[in-house]
């Protein structure tokens, strides 16, 4: 018996052992028995439904809604440990920042030049996503009266890029993988502009947008750790001695500017600094700190380089990370608005998928899977993204709980749709191939009474 069967066995009687004691806790009216054991149910079941091979494809979507569970749950408990908030906004920045890096390690300075290769395409997934999500959003929250911040937070996810869980679909749904990729690195460097720009534009008038501020921050947030990764590419497959000698002595540089800075250097350069200097130091910082990773990862990665297999799993953790503590922080906000915050955002995402794949197919005339490709990283969005400028609002509680329910939404309805159309895709080969059989039986016997 193998590890991974010994997680999935106990699992499943983990969520056996959570309904059994849900269901006493509900009879006993007795929210100390039933909500730890929806809890177990949910997280027992999301480690245990690998067991069965058809639901595998699910168990990351399943992971999202345990998380959900226990951030409605368990709120305080979640975010505060030791009297330690672990929703500050820097605490936040690293996480995603990880997650963004992790995601950007699956992308290569190849997969950029396969733009040129297809642009057409690229051009109109990347145009549906920032046209159809930003417009998408202002109509919900026209028609969804909500408080303002929740109404802001509707508007920042529908302008973010696409997402990690895209590309994982459109890989599920045997759809247009090369093109999926192009779109969400070009959607997400893209995003650096357009995220900000839609923002200002379309919630401007409900909560003070600061455009420089927030451009920074996906700067930060996006920009960098996905520079970091691009430039482990580079050092990865392109780089010669020279160009290796280059990017180790700006990593030297980057290493002595930022012990100055510790030392006290940040002080007496930017203590009395404008805050638009101390801004842009700011993301001075990030860089370098970047370039010095990507060469420490680099490293790592030539000793270990079983290293990138577990790079999906950092993304993943921190996609459930800020799922959670997102919800966790603002559980008494969605209490007042989740039934509606949670169909608002069910439409934006399914209406991100249906207008997505129209536009693409009877607009634009794409084949069919490469449709399905741009319905997915249309109607699926970066919840990491949002959540990290959320947070650097300070507004987590609010402005970042439409990413929070979207994006366990958003796993749920892409993983079915992804698996319909896997399961439709082969229900019509098997067809074909039962149709084709008479034929060949046919032409056989012909060919044989000939000779």
């Amino acid at each position: 018996m193998t590890i991974q069967s010994v997680i999935q066995k106990s699992g499943l009687g983990v969520s056996i052992a959570g309904i059994a004691l849900a269901a006493i806790g509900t009879l006993m009216q007795s929210p100390a028995l039933w909500q730890p054991g929806l809890v177990m149910f949910t997280a027992g079941f999301a480690a245990g439904a690998g067991y069965w091979p058809s639901l595998r494809s699910y168990q990351f979507t399943l992971w999202i809604i345990a998380g959900f569970v226990a951030a409605m749950t368990w709120s305080t408990d979640l975010i505060v440990w030791g009297g330690f908030n672990i929703t500050h906004k820097w605490i936040v920045f690293l996480v995603i920042q990880a997650t963004m890096f992790s995601m950007g390690t699956k992308l290569t300075i190849q997969d950029f030049i396969d733009v040129a290769k297809m642009p057409w395409a690229v051009f109109i997934g990347t145009f549906c996503h920032f046209v159809i999500m930003p417009l998408l959003g202002l109509t919900i929250t026209l028609i969804f009266h909500f408080p303002p911040e929740v109404a802001v937070g509707i508007l920042l996810i529908g302008a973010c890029p696409s997402g990690l869980s895209s590309t994982v679909m459109v890989y599920i749904a045997n759809a247009n993988l090369a093109l999926a990729v192009s779109i969400a690195a070009v959607s997400t460097l893209a995003a650096t502009v357009m995220t900000p720009l839609w923002v200002n534009l379309l919630a401007g008038s409900m909560i003070d947008i600061q455009l420089t501020a927030m451009v920074m921050d996906v700067v930060k947030i996006v920009l960098i750790p996905i520079g970091a990764a691009i430039l482990h590419d580079y050092l990865k497959t392109y780089a010669s001695a020279n160009g290796r000698r280059v990017v180790q002595g700006l990593a030297g540089i980057s290493a002595v500017w930022l012990l100055y800075m510790i030392a006290g250097g940040w002080d007496s350069l930017f203590g009395t600094a404008s805050a638009d200097a101390q801004m842009y130091a700011v993301v001075l910082n990030f860089v370098t700190g970047g370039i010095i990773w990507a060469l420490f990862y680099n490293w790592l990665y030539g000793r270990f380089t079983s290293i990138k297999n577990i790079m999906p799993t950092i993304s993943m953790l921190g996609i459930i990370f800020f799922t959670t503590t997102a919800a966790a922080a603002g559980r008494d906000n969605l209490v007042q608005v989740g039934f509606l915050l949670c169909f608002a955002m069910l439409m934006h995402n399914l209406g991100g998928f249906f207008i997505g794949y129209l536009m693409s197919r009877w607009i634009f005339r794409m084949d069919v899977q490469s449709a399905r490709t741009v319905a997915f990283e249309v109607g699926l969005q970066n919840g990491g993204m949002a959540s990290g400028l959320a947070a650097a609002m300070g507004k987590l509680a609010t402005v970042g709980l439409a990413s929070a329910v979207m994006t366990p939404l958003g796993n749920v309805s892409g993983s079915l749709l992804a698996n319909y159309w896997r399961k439709k895709d082969a229900r019509a080969a098997k067809a074909a191939a039962a149709a084709d059989a008479p034929l060949a039986a046919t032409d056989s016997l012909s060919k044989g009474k000939l000779s």
